[in-house]
């Protein structure tokens, strides 16, 4: 049987203050929309169809997916309307589930849940208890405590602004029946808008049982409508990240100072310290230890590395037992081979470290390929930009470059050779050579030093 999972996303926030759409602002290092439709592809059989209104077009562009279906519903005349501009794409024999674009962090086991009370003579709707409900519509059970009907927060009367359960607009009901009901919702009630909750009371009228289902937290089912909204979630889901990372096996040093923006593959028995931001898709093998403050983009990092404080990773390689930083650099294209050594205040870029090679510190390495045990020394840059293109710099096995030295680009630096400190070095060296390239130094004797007239 068809799964429709329908998202609901045209809105666009005006209490978010800002130009962006809000089903685009980000948690997690993801936008909200891209939470939910991850979630929903993990329903088996799914057809995925997203109403957009406001900067539609952003919407389409932004969101990864495979086989998304959009419609566009042109004015926002409320949730029922929504679903009707989605319902020529459904599948007839199927069954439709209605979630929310600003809801990201509804999970996979809710959404099977609400679909798996749905039958020929029941539909599924999730609820949930709120001490505060204001805002929410309240959920109207009878004397045998059946669901009837939902009543929103301004049209209910006192007393029902009393109930404490709340629907959470997350719905499921055959694809026939909505098809069939939706057209007799109307718009008489104080937003004169068409409410989807209103379908509970017509099911009810046709003997329809609405099964209720509740979220595993109240977090899951909580919608985004202020950035104030938007801070308080992203501090419920980081904090579930970190506690995911310690049940792997990963010592935080304050887990309510870790950022996880994308999705962290981490080891056993590697040690995060306070202020560690990883972005996008990041692996740590085991036994890494994070200093503070280090930021890793989109990279791989293998056994017993130790990245120290300070420190920018982007798009690179760091293999096994490497050691990187204080304040250094690896951007992208990056590859440290094992036992190799990036230290303090070194920028590295498209370069290929090797297997015990060292860049100790203050220096620039880019477009470089190393082999291995290469020492360079404190001070040295490759001038690979000519101002208009690009150019490698090899660094054969063994070669030693003395510090403050000037590499120009394309060059070739042979096995075993050295460099000597300060110079500037412009044409290939052999294996083996030693190759000094600076001025000859004069000694000029009794030279007496200026002195400041004032």
């Amino acid at each position: 049987m068809t799964i429709d999972v329908v998202i609901l996303a045209a809105g666009q926030g005006t209490r978010m203050k800002s130009t962006l759409p809000k089903v685009l602002h980000h948690l997690g290092g993801k936008p909200l929309i891209q939470h939910v439709v991850n979630t929903a592809t993990t329903v088996p059989n799914s057809d995925i169809t997203i109403v957009t209104g406001y900067a539609s077009e952003q919407i389409i562009t932004s969101v990864v997916g495979d086989n998304l279906r959009y419609v566009y519903q042109k004015e926002q005349l409320g949730t029922a309307h929504a679903v009707k501009v989605a319902i020529s794409s459904l599948t007839s024999k199927g069954t439709t589930l209605v979630v929310y674009g600003d809801v990201p962090l509804i999970s996979s086991e809710t959404l099977m849940a609400t679909l798996d009370v749905v039958n020929n003579n029941t539909m599924g709707l999730l609820t949930t208890h709120n001490v505060k409900p204001e805002g929410y519509g309240r959920v109207l059970r009878d004397k045998q405590g059946q669901i009837y009907g939902i009543v929103e927060q301004k049209d209910a009367t006192l007393e029902e602004q009393k109930i404490q359960e709340v629907n959470t607009g997350v719905m499921a009901i055959r694809t026939d029946r909505l098809q069939e009901w939706l057209p007799q919702i109307e718009n008489d009630n104080a937003q004169n808008e068409y409410y989807l909750t209103d379908l509970i009371a017509i099911a009810n009228r046709e003997g329809i049982i609405i099964k209720s289902v509740q979220p595993g937290c109240l977090q899951e089912v909580e919608g985004i409508n202020t950035r104030i909204q938007l801070s308080e979630l992203e501090r419920f889901y980081q904090y579930e990240k970190a506690k995911d990372l310690m049940f792997n096996g990963a010592t935080l040093a304050d887990p309510r100072r870790v950022e996880i923006r994308g999705e962290l593959n981490c080891g056993m028995d590697n040690f995060i310290d306070i202020n560690a931001v990883f972005v996008g898709q990041v692996r740590l093998g085991k036994n890494v230890t994070i200093g503070p403050n280090c930021i890793i983009i989109d990279s791989s990092i293998g056994d017993n590395v130790e990245i120290k404080a300070n420190t920018v990773i982007e798009k690179s390689t760091i293999c096994n037992s490497v050691s990187v930083g204080p304040f250094a650099r690896v951007r992208p294209g990056t590859y440290l081979d094992d036992n190799s050594k990036i230290g303090n205040f070194v920028e590295v870029k498209n370069t290929q470290v090797g297997k015990g090679s060292k860049i100790t510190h203050l220096s620039y390495i880019g477009d470089s390929e190393l082999g291995q045990d290469v020492n360079v020394g404190a001070g040295t840059i490759t001038c690979n930009y000519d101002g208009a293109y690009k150019h490698k710099t090899v660094m054969g096995d063994d070669s030693f470059i003395g510090s403050n030295s000037s590499l120009v680009a394309p060059l070739n630096i042979g096995k075993n050779a050295t460099i000597g400190a300060g110079s500037t070095i412009t044409k290939d060296v052999p294996d083996k050579n030693l190759s000094i390239a600076r001025s000859l130094q004069k000694n000029i004797l009794n030279w007496v030093r200026p002195k400041n007239k004032k």
